[in-house]
């Protein structure tokens, strides 16, 4: 789920923090990508008249077909990806878990019914909804990307956590995940739809959010942003009600920290916080996920020759694809695997730290960019209200 409607709260509050751009951007970039997260829109998006993709023996082929060409787009662009898979999950997302489980079962059983009784859009919409990544799907992806020698980690927990290590320690320029949460995990920059198809990123581009500029732009430390995440809604605690993007914001800035939040609403009674909100350990997972550090062995990795043989087998014999694609595919990734000596001049220099005077400038563009658009937002909304109040010629 990632943190609800925190990407609104940076578009309108810190718009210099996102950059848009073509995946051409990112040449010659190493980039730690949430498999996980990769599995799942596949499974969503890839389909035929609906449905997921199917081998002639039935077996799902989704997760497949977009692994494998999603990669592929990836690698032509010059990018250097490493995959990371999620282990177990944390005991606090048990009960997100819960709630995704019994919501799949629902919508599996109004899938069933809309089959009998509904419109081809009912049942595509309650289709998508069922979507789960299994063990198989994850299985099946590492034994792909390992005979197209595209390196991949299994984290301990979160797979966004392991990405944002491999950033902040310079393994990798980004992590690259639709969660938002990866910011919560302290990823100096996150890449969104970047695992896109070529057609969907004409409509959603690649986006770039660096962490610094939207700490910068909402005027909060590390602590603050985390609670502010919480405050939205995560996977690890139930979200509040009544309490949206402008209120949680209002209230971090007012209060600074949620046990001020919480002592605060002790006494007005404004706002109904769940019982036993166990917010503090929320904190802790984003603080102190179990990861593993960025010298440790699994973390090395290394970009490979494809194995054709293994793949044709794979793809071709057990899964049904076209032979000629496949190895037409084998062939793109051992041209990228020899022409990947060149890289970006930026993986020579480490960051330099911004001053306290360009801090204050950037703040102060912000702000300027923030008020220009309060303008724009009346003008437009003046415009609409004296188009209604003119009075309709008669002809």
């Amino acid at each position: 789920m990632g943190i609800k409607q925190l990407y609104q709260v940076i578009r309108d509050n810190c718009p210099d923090a996102i950059k848009e751009g073509d995946i051409k951007t990112q040449f010659g970039r190493k980039v730690a990508i949430d498999a996980s997260m990769s599995l799942y829109s596949f499974l969503v998006a890839v389909r035929s008249n609906g449905e997921q993709l199917m081998s002639d023996t039935g077996e799902t082929t989704s997760h497949l077909m977009g692994m494998f060409y999603r990669t592929l787009r990836i690698v032509d662009n010059g990018i250097k990806p490493v995959y990371v898979f999620d282990g177990a999950p944390p005991k606090l997302k048990s009960g997100e878990l819960a709630k995704r489980f019994q919501r799949k079962s629902e919508a599996q059983e109004s899938h069933e019914e809309a089959k009998e009784t509904g419109t081809a859009e009912d049942v595509e919409k309650f289709s998508r909804r069922t979507v789960r990544v299994t063990r198989e799907h994850n299985e099946e992806a590492r034994r792909l990307l390992k005979l197209m020698g595209i390196p991949f980690i299994i984290a301990p927990t979160e797979a966004e956590a392991q990405c944002a290590v491999l950033a902040r320690a310079g393994k990798v320029y980004a992590a690259a995940s639709e969660d938002m949460d990866t910011l919560t995990f302290d990823t100096p920059i996150l890449l969104r739809h970047l695992t896109f198809s070529e057609a969907r990123a004409k409509d959603e581009p690649l986006q770039e959010i660096h962490l610094d500029r939207v700490l910068e732009g909402l005027d909060m430390d590390r602590e603050q942003f985390i609670d502010l995440c919480i405050l939205l809604g995560c996977d690890y605690v139930d979200p509040v009600r009544g309490i949206g993007p402008k209120v949680a914001l209002g209230l971090i800035k007012e209060f600074k920290n949620l046990e001020a939040i919480v002592e605060n609403n002790e006494k007005t009674k404004k706002y109904t916080f769940p019982e036993d909100w166990p917010y503090k350990d929320a904190r802790l997972l984003f603080l102190e996920p179990d990861v593993r550090k960025a010298d440790h062995p699994d973390c090395d990795f290394k970009w490979e020759s494809p194995d054709v043989p293994g793949l044709v087998q794979f793809l071709v014999e057990e899964k049904g694809f076209s032979e000629d694609r496949v190895r037409a595919g084998a062939a793109r990734l051992q041209k990228n695997v020899k022409s990947s000596q060149q890289s970006r001049l930026e993986g020579f220099f480490k960051p330099k730290e911004k001053t306290e005077e360009e801090k204050a400038n950037l703040k102060r563009k912000n702000e300027e960019k923030l008020e220009e658009r309060k303008k724009q937002k009346k003008a437009e909304a003046k415009a609409k209200k004296d188009a209604k109040s003119k009075p309709k010629m008669n002809t």
